[in-house]
C-alpha cells in the first residue's frame, strides 16, 4: 500500500518520556498535515531491557535507537522519534536524520532528596552521593565538586526519581528538557550552568530518523526543522564525530547563536575529574560543521585523544 493512502507509522521507545516527546511530534505532523493519519509504534531497545549494567561497559552504538531503525529498515516503520543525544552520529545505510526539532534548555539539572532542599552542589554535605549514569557528568562534577561521591543510576526517569525518592541518592542528575516534558520541572533544585557541566550533544532537541530515499517522508517532517537548533546540533555532532566519541564518553558542548555567527564549545575530561581539556570557536553559522571537526582537532592535539584512548581501553578490560 502506497504512504499516501495508509497512515504515517512513528516509531517510539515505551517509556514515558519517549512517549510524551514522540505524541508530541505525532500532534505537530498532524497540524501540519490534517488530511493525513499519523499513528504510534512502540518497542523496547537493548538500553532499555539492560539495567543492571552501566551504559558505557555495554557499549554505545544504537543502544537506544537499533531497533527502531531495523524496523525503518524493514519497511514496517516510517519513522523514529529520538531524544537526539541518544541518536549515534553514524547512522546505518539508508537512514537519515531529517529533521532536528526546536530546542529544551540542554542544560543538566541537579534534583535533590528532600532532606536537603534549599542546598546546591556547592554546598552539598561532604559525601553526598549522587546518581547517575552519563560519564560526561561524572566526570565534569568531579572536576568542580570533589567533596561530592557519585554511584550510577540506570532506568527512566521516573525509576531515578523513584530510586532518589526512596533514599538511595542524596540527589541525582538529569536533563532539564526530560523532566519539563514530564511536567516535573518543579522537581529541579538546581539548574547547572556551563561553567560546571557542558550538555551532551545534541541533548534538548529531538531528532526524527527516516529512509533516506523515502522523499514523502522528508517533506511531511520540513515544517518540524529548527534552524538554529539545526545549525547548533549538527556542529556538536560533527565535534562528537570526529572524536570518534559516543553518547556515553565524557564529551561535552555548548554553543550559542548570535546572527550568523555559531560559537562552539567542547570539552573532553578523565573519568576521575583531574584533567579536563575545554576550548572554544566562533565562525559563521553556515561552516558549522566544519568549526565542530577543527574544534575537535585542536583538543585531541591538546590530549584529548589519549583521554578517550584510555577510557576506551579501561572499559573493554
Amino acid at each position: 500500500m502506497m504512504l499516501a493512502t495508509r497512515p504515517v507509522v512513528i516509531g517510539s521507545r515505551k517509556s514515558q518520556l519517549a512517549l510524551v516527546q514522540t505524541h508530541w511530534v505525532q500532534q505537530e505532523l498532524q497540524k501540519a498535515h490534517g488530511a493525513r493519519s499519523f499513528v504510534v509504534e512502540t518497542m523496547s531497545t537493548q538500553g532499555d531491557n539492560i539495567l543492571d549494567v552501566a551504559l558505557a561497559k555495554i557499549g554505545d552504538k544504537g543502544l537506544f535507537t537499533k531497533e527502531l531503525e531495523l524496523a525503518m529498515l524493514a519497511g514496517t516503520v516510517d519513522l523514529a522519534v529520538h531524544s537526539l543525544k541518544d541518536l549515534p552520529t553514524h547512522l546505518p545505510a539508508g537512514l537519515v536524520l531529517g529533521a532536528i526539532t526546536a530546542r529544551e534548555n540542554p542544560a543538566d539539572a541537579l534534583v535533590l532528596h528532600a532532606k536537603h532542599a534549599g542546598k546546591t552542589l556547592a554546598t552539598l554535605p561532604d559525601g553526598a552521593v549522587l546518581g547517575t549514569s552519563s560519564l560526561r557528568r561524572l566526570a565534569q562534577l568531579r572536576h568542580h565538586f570533589p567533596h561530592v561521591q557519585f554511584r550510577d543510576v540506570r532506568g527512566n526517569l521516573n525509576t531515578r526519581l523513584a530510586k532518589l525518592d526512596a533514599g538511595e541518592f542524596d540527589g541525582i542528575v538529569l536533563a532539564v528538557a526530560g523532566l519539563e516534558r514530564l511536567g516535573l520541572g518543579d522537581r529541579i533544585s538546581e539548574i547547572i550552568g556551563p561553567e560546571f557541566s557542558l550538555h551532551a550533544v545534541g541533548q534538548g532537541a529531538l531528532g526524527i530518523e527516516c529512509r533516506g530515499e523515502d522523499g514523502e517522508v522528508l517533506a511531511l517532517l520540513s515544517p518540524l526543522i529548527d534552524g538554529e537548533t539545526t545549525v547548533r546540533c549538527l556542529a556538536e555532532r560533527a565535534f562528537l564525530r570526529s572524536l570518534e566519541g559516543g553518547c556515553q564518553v565524557p564529551i561535552g558542548v555548548h554553543t550559542v547563536v548570535t546572527g550568523d555567527r555559531l560559537t562552539l564549545e567542547g570539552m573532553v575530561a578523565s573519568l576521575d575529574g583531574q584533567t579536563l581539556i575545554r576550548d572554544q570557536l566562533t565562525g559563521s553559522t553556515a561552516e558549522g560543521e566544519a568549526l565542530g571537526v577543527e574544534l575537535a582537532h585542536r583538543l585531541r592535539g591538546r590530549g584529548a585523544q589519549a583521554i578517550l584512548d584510555a577510557i576506551t581501553t579501561e572499559f573493554r578490560s
